[in-house]
């Protein structure tokens, strides 16, 4: 039986100060919920966020990592030094790293090949621009995505993987996308893993909704029969919103 999630990208916020407190605040509102409950804060707080969260039903993940094991690539983070500190899971091809950082299709493969090697968990994100939604392209550009960067991989290996599917066309452009659509896609997506490796595997695969959810639709959203969770932005950054978010998956 596939895993409900609810994962919170903090992206490039919260002071250490501010973190500690967030944290704080989550672990003493944390629901009782079927879900599992990740936070993704900067790479310099998460040594501190594992000690905070030691014993807590809540995962610390990281926002990226690099594919290489080491070496002369300044700036970035390898995943012996995610798991040194105790870090399992980490979210990789996220839209604003492929949208700022130019990361592709290939270097991506990279990446998760690399987390897979190093047995740590991959929250893959990947989904279409507002051009190619209005252009009807955004099925083939979500085809593409995941068949260039994860239909190389093995069967096995697919039980570390959780896929994020971000309508950027939904995220701050003024543009809504509605629970049906949200399904729409996420059933498309299941039904290409089926394709590739049987509907016993693709049954089996977490699809999480990155589009703007909120405590307003979180519960809508998630009742859906093929979206398994969200990965949150915004909105995990304060606690009773996140905490809401959490509320409506039960």
């Amino acid at each position: 039986m596939r895993s409900k999630i609810v994962a919170g990208n903090w992206k490039m916020n919260k002071t250490a100060g501010q973190t500690n407190a967030l944290l704080a605040e989550l672990s003493a509102k944390l629901p009782d919920t079927r879900a599992e409950v990740m936070v993704a804060p900067v790479f310099v707080n998460l040594t501190q966020a594992v000690g905070q969260l030691g014993g807590s039903k809540i995962e610390v993940v990281a926002q990226n990592m690099h594919f290489a094991d080491n070496g002369a690539y300044t700036g970035e983070v390898a995943a012996d030094m995610l798991l040194d500190i105790g870090i399992k899971t980490v979210i990789l091809g996220h839209s604003e790293r492929r949208a700022y950082f130019g990361e592709d299709d290939a270097l991506l493969a990279k990446k998760v090949q690399q987390a897979l090697a190093k047995q740590m968990r991959v929250i893959f994100c990947f989904g279409e621009e507002l051009a190619d939604r209005k252009a009807g392209n955004h099925f083939n550009v979500v085809e593409s995505q995941l068949k260039n960067a994860l239909f190389a991989l093995p069967a096995d290996a697919w039980k570390q993987i959780v896929l994020a599917y971000e309508p950027v066309w939904a995220i701050g452009t003024g543009e809504t996308a509605s629970p049906e659509q949200a399904q729409e896609m996420h059933a498309f997506i299941r039904q290409l893993i089926a394709g590739g490796y049987g509907d016993a595997l693709a049954q089996n695969v977490s699809i999480l909704y990155g589009g703007s959810v909120k405590p307003g639709n979180a519960a809508e959203i998630f009742s859906k029969p093929d979206v398994d969770g969200g990965l949150i932005g915004g909105a995990s950054l304060v606690a009773d919103d996140f905490i809401g978010i959490i509320k409506g998956i039960g």
